[in-house]
């Protein structure tokens, strides 16, 4: 009995080893040019109108940037301007135009759950991308994430899936939520590369 469970647990140490040497090799099999590569696809989506109009500055002022708005914007109309909240405008909730949903006609107000302006800490808006990468790997000003939490929650999020959905006169941001999330998740098995500022 001895000999049996003896064997069966060198068995099973070996077969850990393999399991954790073929981990271990995969992570390393992504290079730093192919996480380069992969972090450009997701700064495509996070440079994109559909986020950074959200994404601003401490000035509180939500864009109307990109093709969508033909030359409307940069700022949005109305002369909008967040509370320090960034949830509120002159004491109105953003969702009281902002519901929960796209209004069904070009032009109309886009909605999702949680309409809100995003942290300050995490401004996209006149970012380059090794500003916006440093951003996304630092806990501090993403949320107090993971990485591999940050790819979640793109797909996971409501607010962030609306860049892909956002209505009727809106160019959706690039690639998809599952593409994005597959490429920071490449970028981060090959160690959270950076590209060199300008």
């Amino acid at each position: 009995m001895f000999r049996v469970l003896t064997g069966a647990a060198i068995f099973g140490i070996g077969v850990f080893v393999v399991l954790a040497g073929s981990l271990s090799d995969a992570r390393t099999q992504t290079s730093e040019a192919q996480g380069l590569e992969a972090w450009n696809t997701a700064f495509e989506v996070f440079s994109h109108a559909r986020c950074v109009n959200c994404h601003v500055p401490d000035d509180n002022k939500p864009r109307w940037s990109g093709p969508s708005y033909e030359g409307r914007g940069p700022y949005h109309g109305m002369g909008v301007v967040a509370d320090a909240t960034r949830s509120k405008a002159a004491g109105l909730s953003c969702a009281t135009c902002h519901r929960a949903s796209n209004m069904p006609f070009p032009r109309g107000a886009p909605g999702a759950p949680n309409w809100v302006l995003a942290p300050v800490e995490m401004v996209w808006w006149d970012q380059s991308s090794t500003q916006i990468c440093e951003q996304i790997k630092d806990p501090e000003r993403n949320g107090g994430k993971s990485v591999e939490q940050v790819a979640q929650h793109v797909v996971d999020d409501p607010l962030v899936l609306w860049g892909w959905s956002p209505g009727p006169g809106r160019e959706p941001a690039p690639h998809s939520a599952e593409e994005v999330k597959t490429a920071l998740l490449t970028w981060q098995n090959a160690g959270t590369p950076c590209p060199a500022a300008d």
